[in-house]
């Protein structure tokens, strides 16, 4: 059984960093995409960032290029997002998801959620 385990949210001020982090469980991720979604209230999910668990491709949304980095550790079979730089916008519960492939996008690519995490940035 897959479980993904997001870990790191919390509250920052504008312009300042948080890493968070999804550890995932219950099966082999070769060949799989690591994504990170976030979903703002009254707003509709969206993407931010993926990784191959190969580590070989990275995406991201270019609201977060230059700010975001995603990552991944096979050994600790975890990924990260770094964030830094955030802004008020970046205010949103924070999801890991995993797909089988190597590129996914959409949220309804990834049959594999976690539970999400609150990052709340100040202005």
């Amino acid at each position: 059984q897959v479980q993904l385990v997001e870990s790191g949210g919390g509250l920052v001020q504008a312009g300042g960093s948080l890493r968070l982090s999804c550890a995932a469980s219950g099966r082999t991720f070769r060949g799989y995409v690591m994504g990170w979604f976030r979903q703002a209230p009254g707003k509709e999910r969206e993407f931010v960032a993926a990784v191959t668990w190969s580590g070989m491709n990275t995406y991201y949304a270019d609201s977060v290029k230059g700010r975001f980095t995603v990552s991944r550790d096979v050994a600790k079979k975890t990924v990260y997002l770094q964030m830094n730089n955030l802004k008020p916008e970046d205010t949103a519960v924070y999801y890991c998801a995993a797909a089988p492939g190597d590129y996914g996008t959409s949220w309804s690519q990834y049959p594999y959620w976690g539970q999400g995490t609150q990052v709340t940035v100040s202005s």
